[in-house]
């Protein structure tokens, strides 16, 4: 299945462009999951967007089921994007990689509204040690691929505060991006505040 992630590079490079940047993570027992950085603009100024690759090699697998199908399960690959020069998001790096090994080491679906946390700050003096799963399609189209398996779906990773992260625990992913909208947060600021939760 490792002819899948030709794809997914091809895919990445045709919406965001040539990486200007690539490294390698291998975790004991895990396929190898490369990190690809990608320099792009918006009205706002720079902004450097990093895409896992590797993690759609293999589907995700029901943790519940006696043994996983090595060919049908949802697929995916995880993107992270933040404004350029505040920060030393390089570091983003290993915690990508390891949330992208987590299917493969603890049997997790990723998916639309999960968080997921790495337990330390993403980069160097972050506010955050999570992330929302936002919904794809919106940066990254799904990538069809040919039956009987599953598209390549690429999830935006939207970074929490600990606060924010507890706040979602109790109400929900919607109700924290209504937040996030309602006070006009810059979720791609790498250094910004938790949005007032009360």
């Amino acid at each position: 299945m490792s002819d899948v992630l030709p794809l997914v590079e091809a895919r990445l490079r045709t919406t965001l462009g040539e990486p200007d940047a690539r490294a390698a993570v291998t975790f004991l027992g895990t396929d190898r999951v490369e990190v690809l950085r990608f320099q792009d603009r918006d009205q706002d100024g720079e902004l450097v967007r990093y895409a896992t690759l590797g993690m759609s090699a293999q589907p995700m697998a029901d943790p519940t089921a006696v043994l996983a199908d090595p060919v049908r399960g949802p697929r995916a690959e995880l993107l992270i994007s933040v404004r350029a020069g505040l920060a030393d998001t390089d570091k983003v790096l290993r915690p990508l990689a390891i949330l992208a090994a987590s299917p493969q080491v603890e049997g997790l679906i990723v998916a639309p509204g999960a968080s997921l946390d790495v337990g330390e700050p993403l980069w160097p003096g972050a506010p955050f040690t999570s992330v929302l799963v936002a919904e794809p399609g919106g940066l990254v189209e799904d990538l069809e691929l040919d039956e009987p398996l599953d598209p390549v779906r690429f999830l935006p990773l939207l970074p929490m505060t600990p606060n924010e992260a507890a706040w979602k625990r109790v109400h929900g992913a919607q109700a924290l991006q209504e937040r996030w909208l309602t006070n006009g947060t810059d979720l791609r600021d790498p250094a910004r505040r938790s949005v007032p939760l009360d």
